[in-house]
């Protein structure tokens, strides 16, 4: 296969044509000259760009440090301290994340066990609960 549309491209990444454009318009793939026929046509290589763009998605990366990824990935061996750096900080954020949705998850079931025992008289204690954590 020699170069392609954006269809193509697309179809072959399995994304939408407006996936590609939102990554050429965030500069992390280059858009091609148009041809002489009036198409842009994306050279194979694309392909992998794109893939290691839904991979870096896939395992928690923003935009900001795929690209930061994708121009480490150009750097070769020497880049490897940078790229387990990002690595390590990423896992960092999941923790973190972790963290987080383990206390809404035990805040949570707290508050069904209260709605449970809830008497039909008084308002919802999960209504309450929220209304009172939305003061300041």
């Amino acid at each position: 296969m020699n170069n392609m549309t954006i269809g193509k491209l697309a179809k072959q990444c399995g994304v939408g044509v407006e996936t590609i454009r939102f990554y050429e318009r965030e500069g992390l793939i280059l858009q091609p000259e148009r041809k002489p026929s009036g198409y842009r046509l994306y050279p194979v290589e694309a392909i992998d760009q794109v893939h290691f763009i839904r991979q870096a998605k896939d395992l928690g990366f923003s935009l900001k440090e795929i690209r930061e990824l994708l121009d480490l990935r150009l750097d070769g061996e020497q880049a490897c301290d940078e790229v387990r750096s990002l690595a390590e900080a990423k896992i960092a954020d999941i923790e973190e994340k972790i963290a987080l949705l383990q206390r809404m998850r035990t805040t949570l079931g707290e508050l069904v066990v209260a709605c449970k025992s809830n008497k039909k008289t008084e308002p919802c204690p999960i209504l309450r609960a929220i209304e009172k954590e939305d003061r300041p």
